[in-house]
């Protein structure tokens, strides 16, 4: 290849390209290191395979790994000393009424520990932020997420979310609820990325909150064999399907704590930790509807079965 690097004006970059002897002028990129993973949890083999795998599986991510991304979880709390965080993880704020500034429950570490653990974790360099909206029993307010909502739009629009981007991830959910999904939608247009879960009723998405809201990322479940979850909600609302099934992560009972538990709850976070990924991969800024396309059209198309649904789009999560 004959060619040169340069520094360019506008102005030259327009005559340079307009040069007959030029064939195509491009961007200078970033490469990076490719890493891979071995006795990987099953969902992070599938989300890096066209194909079903085993569990345990092997992961192939790239080295940039969510750097410079923050996600906000907003569900329980996080056990941010656990080993799986390695000092990325910190306290937010609490808008679950306990006054308990802890995970209590289990269920915001589990996906903090999917979406960027070091070990279980998709986006393995990005920072977590916890914003606890539900109590140890795992029940909140819809006024509470709300607020969690809202907090998080308002950190990132004030400067404080991630260099490279803000991701929600949400698994959570309730009947449908115009309010929350209003919240949603207003995080979205603030330039948040949202992961919400579809739920886990075995019922159509689209009336569940935040499922149903505009430019969010829906995710259904699927298990390790690339069957659509008997429990998960479908429907045109739901946009992507992750691993959802027998799901290991980090556990809040102690700091190298883990347990194996499923719902579409588990295939969201792998949902937010590719959505950190993409950002921490490019030097491209994406807009939430932007980086949805780019997830869809990632995605592997029509590789899971029995889904109950005709309107729920074939698209399983890839990296």
């Amino acid at each position: 290849l004959k060619g040169y690097v340069a520094t360019l004006t506008p102005e030259a970059l327009t005559e340079l390209r307009n040069m007959p002897e030029v064939k195509f002028v491009e961007q200078d990129g970033v490469v990076t290191i490719n890493d891979q993973q071995s006795g990987a949890p099953w969902g992070l083999g599938r989300i890096s395979s066209r194909n079903a795998v085993s569990n345990p599986a092997t992961y192939f991510y790239d080295g940039s790994a969510g750097a410079g991304v923050k996600i906000f979880v907003v569900d329980t709390g996080i056990r941010t000393t656990h080993s799986e965080f390695g000092g990325r993880a910190t306290w937010g704020a609490n808008f679950a009424g306990d006054g308990q500034d802890y995970d209590g429950n289990g269920h915001g570490t589990h996906v903090s520990g999917t979406s960027a653990g070091a070990t279980y974790g998709v986006a393995k360099k990005a920072n977590l932020v916890a914003v606890k909206v539900l109590n140890a029993k795992g029940s909140g307010s819809n006024s509470g997420v709300i607020s969690g909502i809202n907090w998080v739009a308002e950190q990132h629009s004030s400067g404080n979310g991630g260099a490279n981007g803000s991701v929600i991830n949400m698994s959570l959910g309730g009947g449908y609820s115009e309010a929350v999904n209003s919240a949603a939608e207003a995080a979205v247009a603030a330039g948040v990325h949202l992961a919400v879960a579809a739920g886990n009723e075995s019922t159509d998405a689209c009336n569940k909150s935040p499922a149903s809201a505009n430019g969010v990322l829906s995710v259904a479940a699927s298990d390790v064999n690339d069957n659509f979850a008997s429990f998960s909600n479908y429907g045109s609302c739901t946009t992507i399907i992750g691993p959802g099934v027998n799901v290991l992560s980090a556990w809040n009972t102690g700091d190298s704590a883990t347990k194996a538990i499923s719902g579409t709850s588990m295939a969201t976070p792998h949902a937010a930790g590719t959505l950190a990924y993409y950002l921490g991969l490019s030097s491209t800024s994406y807009t939430p509807a932007a980086l949805i396309s780019k997830v869809v059209d990632a995605s592997t198309p029509d590789a899971i079965n029995n889904i109950p649904d005709s309107a729920t789009p074939n698209k399983m999560l890839y990296n």
